[in-house]
């Protein structure tokens, strides 16, 4: 996940569509196998009700982690998401001229876990004023985002991002830079095989966490 894994090509500012890697038809994940940590499939189908909610903050690998072990979390996936090329790999990715940002999947019951509390995980589990980077991973393609799939998500995104503003604001930090938008037409590519669920495979791996170390305030 380090700058040094690619060099110091990586970029930045966001690739025009039309720059983009051409990508591929077939996807880099060709068949899924169920999570390693909690046994359910990481592409569906899932029980009824289930919602889906798509997270980008930096390294895919530490934020799956963190919510595969939250409660009510059914399935976690990592992927790429936000961006043009079709079905890229992870080295395409990494030259930030796909456009895409890691991201997590979460796959969760929302009569267990609410939008707001996968939403203060997020917030409180990364920097989201940093823009086009996290700590040590500089590029695009570890930008914050947000992509959500219902009505209710879009108001728990938009009512969290305004009440951790206000309070980052009062600390003196830079405005938020995450990406807010529905998933709608914003495909989500599953990542290879082996970035799924990685860190149960290298329990020791890369975990990167550049975080604000403010927490998300209650609601009043």
């Amino acid at each position: 996940m380090f700058e040094s894994l690619f060099g110091s090509s990586m970029k930045t500012q966001m690739v025009a569509p039309e720059k983009a890697l051409a990508g591929r038809d077939q996807p880099v994940l060709p068949t899924a196998r169920p999570h390693t940590v909690l046994g359910t499939p990481i592409t569906g189908p899932w029980p009824e009700g289930t919602r889906v909610l798509y997270l980008a903050m930096g390294c895919f690998w530490g934020a799956e982690e963190i919510f595969w072990q939250v409660p009510g979390v059914i399935s976690t996936a990592v992927g790429y998401m936000g961006g043009t090329t079709p079905n890229p790999t992870y080295e395409e990715v990494c030259t930030a001229r796909t456009g895409h940002t890691e991201t997590a999947l979460v796959a969760y019951d929302p009569s267990v876990v609410s939008e707001e509390e996968l939403l203060k995980i997020f917030w409180e589990r990364h920097d989201p004023t940093q823009g086009y980077r996290q700590g040590n991973d500089v590029g695009t393609q570890y930008r914050s985002a947000v992509y959500w799939t219902t009505p209710e998500q879009e108001a728990a995104v938009r009512e969290t991002e305004e009440r951790y503003q206000k309070v980052l604001t009062a600390r003196g930090l830079d405005p938020i830079t995450t990406e807010v938008a529905p998933a709608e037409g914003r495909t989500f590519y599953y990542a290879e095989d082996y970035h799924q669920q990685y860190l149960d495979k290298n329990p020791n791996g890369y975990r990167c966490h550049a975080t604000t170390g403010i927490p998300f305030p209650d609601a009043a």
